[in-house]
């Protein structure tokens, strides 16, 4: 009987020992980001109305798809100043997340594409590496066209990259 008192609790102690971590220095968990709404801005160079298109999506990955509204229309032959802004309308107040990612440069990218030909679109701001971040941009367009923009912001994207979603991982 005592043997089997032994041994029951020398596998006790294997089992107990055997969870332990060996890391005594864990990575800190961060959690991601809230992204709900993401505004970009676009100031005519010169002068002139803004173009804001807007994207809101309160429920996250719930059953409701995004809000997309436009305000305003591109003008044909013009530079724009474009910024993102990023918010969390989960809280209460809305907490601002544009400071959050430009802060963490190396871990986030922007991209852009389009389908109207003509439009060209170029990064303005740069992390502490020298890599693109895409917050802020330069928007050029072409002749009269409609169609999509796509705005797509990556975490942890491989950098430097060949400025496509694919690309960066």
């Amino acid at each position: 009987m005592k043997t089997l008192k032994f041994l029951t609790l020398g596998y006790l102690f294997i089992a107990l020992t055997a969870c332990s971590s060996d890391d005594d220095n864990p990575t800190p968990v961060h959690a991601e980001e809230v992204i709900t709404t993401v505004i970009a801005t676009l100031t005519p160079q010169g002068g002139g109305t803004d173009v804001t298109l807007t994207s809101r999506d309160l429920d996250g990955d719930g059953p409701n798809d995004p809000l997309v509204t436009i305000s305003g229309a591109l003008a044909s032959g013009t530079i724009y100043d474009g910024a993102i802004t990023l918010s969390n309308e989960t809280e209460s107040p809305a907490e601002d997340i544009t400071e959050e990612v430009e802060h963490e440069g190396d871990e986030h990218e922007f991209f852009y594409s389009t389908n109207v030909s003509g439009i060209t679109i170029s990064k303005e701001d740069n992390d502490s590496d020298g890599n693109p971040i895409g917050i802020e941009t330069t928007l050029t367009t072409g002749g009269a066209g409609t169609g999509t923009l796509t705005i797509i912001l990556k975490h942890e994207p491989t950098k430097p990259n060949n400025n496509t979603p694919a690309g960066a991982g």
